[in-house]
């Protein structure tokens, strides 16, 4: 199942280094930030509930930009 987002990132950099956190999280098979559109689009192993993977995938953008947020 795939989902999009919306997603506040400050700068390129830095939704780089999320979008790695998010595709490292468990439950996720791919993830992609894009800073201009502010978006974060994510693939999620089957089986995997989005929500639950999503509190992980925040918690893991958190560790790179603590005011991150990303609308569910």
């Amino acid at each position: 199942m795939k989902k999009t987002y919306k997603i506040e990132v400050d700068c390129a950099n830095c939704a780089n280094l999320m979008e790695d956190a998010a595709r490292k999280t468990a439950g996720v098979q791919t993830a992609a930030v894009n800073f201009m559109t502010q978006k974060m689009i994510v693939e999620f192993e089957d089986g995997k509930e989005p929500g639950a993977v999503m509190e992980d995938v925040l918690r893991a953008c958190r560790k790179v930009e603590p005011d991150c947020e990303i609308f569910l």
